[in-house]
């Protein structure tokens, strides 16, 4: 398996053939953005690696489209490039294009292509800020992909305060690499209220899941983080072992090899 972080939630993953990116963001720095309801951020870093070097997708994993440090307007047009996005069933219909896919929380969808392991793509819980924020923050998933014959499934947590369905994940899902956003999310407008985990809520979240690999991203290039990278990594190196052995520090733009989820021989149990 191979992960290349392209800037924010952007993730180039390389794996048992498949070439998957998540959360499109590729516009250049210093723009600001509304988010609706008075919020709004600006970009302060332009992604590490850029599309003309991207190569060929077989998916693209797409939290929510409604917020341009998930999805911005570069990122659009590598949408269309993608022969399957899969996204929040709001989302799909805004979309409106012929290969996307909405998914509710726990609603799955597969795909097979010849010569590689099929793939599962499941939903899973997000809220995007604190309870009854929903109409503010919208729609969000994240996603938990199983690959054929491994034992272990990949978690992108989407953007998400850490609330009581995400701890429903690790129930239903055995996690072995876990992508998580953090970075702390607040806007002037709605003061201390924040729209994405904290370093704290990493923490907890890895002790619940106990996955193999973490590797933190979404915490800064943007001014709405409160929690960027300095701050985060202070908080993680000072966590418990439990928690250092497993973080993993991505270098963006540089593609980083890691194991494969454990697989199970055909017919094992």
């Amino acid at each position: 398996m191979r992960l290349t972080h392209v800037g924010g939630p952007t993730v180039l993953l390389e794996v048992a053939g498949w070439r998957i990116l998540t959360d499109p963001t590729f516009d250049p720095p210093g723009r600001r953005y509304g988010f609706g309801w008075g919020t709004s951020s600006r970009k302060t870093e332009g992604p590490a690696v850029p599309v003309s070097e991207l190569g060929r997708l077989d998916l693209v994993l797409l939290s929510h489209d409604h917020h341009a440090d998930n999805l911005d307007d570069v990122g659009r047009q590598v949408l269309l490039a993608a022969p399957a996005v899969v996204t929040t069933t709001a989302g799909a219909r805004r979309l409106g294009t012929a290969g996307a896919i909405g998914l509710r929380p726990w609603h799955t969808t597969s795909f097979e292509a010849a010569g590689r392991p099929s793939l599962t793509v499941t939903a899973t819980p997000c809220r995007h800020g604190p309870p009854f924020s929903r109409p503010l923050a919208g729609s969000v998933v994240g996603f938990g992909i199983e690959v054929e014959g491994a034992t272990g499934a990949i978690w992108m947590t989407g953007d998400t305060s850490m609330f009581g369905g995400l701890r429903t994940v690790p129930e239903r899902l055995r996690i072995d690499t876990m992508l998580v956003h953090a970075g702390r999310v607040r806007f002037p407008i709605t003061g201390p209220l924040t729209y994405s985990m904290a370093g704290a809520d990493v923490i907890r979240l890895v002790d619940a899941a106990r996955p193999r690999v973490v590797v933190p991203v979404h915490f800064d290039g943007w001014s709405h983080f409160s929690e960027q990278r300095t701050e985060l990594r202070s908080v993680l190196d000072d966590a418990p072992s439990f928690v250092t052995e497993r973080i993993l520090w991505l270098t963006p733009g540089l593609a980083t090899q890691v194991a494969d989820p454990p697989t199970v021989a055909a017919g094992a149990r």
